[in-house]
């Protein structure tokens, strides 16, 4: 038996990837400390940064997804990050494995315009340069041919499921359904993509299924032309049916917040992702794939469905 094995079950990415691989007949192997189960897959606890785990429940498969959440905290990524993927890379190798990372954007910085795949590495931050050290690392094993792989990236996220990692889900749809002030960080003036969480699993799917696929960075389906925070608040706003009213978050709020809470001061080094354009570019895998991301004004309706049924 040749397993679809997902490094990080239970995390939304995780679990949309999984649940695209069992709706197309694969044979999925979730892993996860917990033993996270879902319906027409095995589940299998394992601990990653441990070398010998990792490479137990690689065994016998035919295709490894590496989707793994830590904490958010620079501290406990530079302790792990660089274990699990080398872990995951030599179990792969171990077991002929391909290996599909999914990856974000903090390797990039700042950037002029939409980032691409050809998008240089510069990170200006603690958690950047872990992301591109790791990322580096895989991508030397792939032009060596010492292992059959891909990066495949999403800017950040939002929609059903994201209650937890989506910056909008928590600043605005939980504040909306909850009666509250939305808020947006730093700016409400600049454009800023977001990847629609269901987009993502389809997307992964079809890309582990194409050996053309491999030895490339791929960046997954995500609407072009984004909403500007306040254009996002107001869109958000009008589907709960109240007023688009908001607050926005400075820096130097986000840097005060940040002395009562690890998340929040995590957060400030990454502020510039909120001050600047940022805007994500999927043409080359749209192009490739024919697989359209879900327009803003309808994942925006959808996820206020999801949090109106929760």
């Amino acid at each position: 038996m040749s397993y679809h094995t997902i490094l990080g079950a239970g995390g939304i990415v995780g679990n949309g990837i999984a649940s695209a691989l069992v709706s197309e007949g694969k044979l999925v192997r979730l892993v996860s400390r917990t033993g996270f189960a879902m319906d027409g897959a095995v589940s299998s606890k394992a601990d990653i940064s441990n070398a010998s785990q990792a490479a137990e429940v690689v065994k016998d498969s035919a295709v490894v997804y590496l989707s793994a959440g830590l904490k958010y905290d620079h501290r406990i990524w530079a302790e792990l990050w660089p274990r699990i993927m080398s872990n995951t890379i030599e179990a792969c190798k171990q077991a002929n494995a391909k290996l599909v990372f999914f990856d974000n954007v903090y390797a990039y910085r700042k950037v002029s315009g939409p980032m691409t795949e050809s998008t240089q590495y510069n990170p200006c931050s603690k958690k950047g340069e872990i992301r591109a050290k790791v990322a580096t690392q895989l991508s030397d094993e792939m032009k060596g041919g010492n292992i059959s792989a891909m990066i495949v990236r999403s800017a950040d996220f939002y929609g059903p499921g994201a209650d937890k990692t989506g910056v909008p889900n928590i600043l605005v749809f939980q504040s909306l359904a909850g009666g509250r002030k939305p808020s947006c960080l730093v700016t409400d003036g600049a454009k800023h993509s977001y990847t629609y969480t269901t987009d993502i699993g389809q997307a992964v799917a079809a890309l582990a299924g194409s050996d053309d696929a491999y030895g490339e960075v791929w960046h997954l389906p995500t609407a072009p032309n984004p909403f500007t925070a306040r254009e996002f608040i107001i869109q958000a706003a009008r589907e709960f049916g109240v007023e688009g009213r908001y607050r926005v978050l400075s820096k130097g709020m986000i840097r005060l917040m940040g002395l009562f809470d690890r998340t929040i001061a995590e957060l400030f080094e990454m502020a510039y992702q909120n001050e600047f354009e940022y805007i994500f570019d999927s043409s080359k895998f749209q192009n490739a794939f024919g697989i359209r991301p879900t327009p803003y004004t309808v994942g925006i309706r959808n996820t206020v469905e999801y949090y109106r049924k929760k």
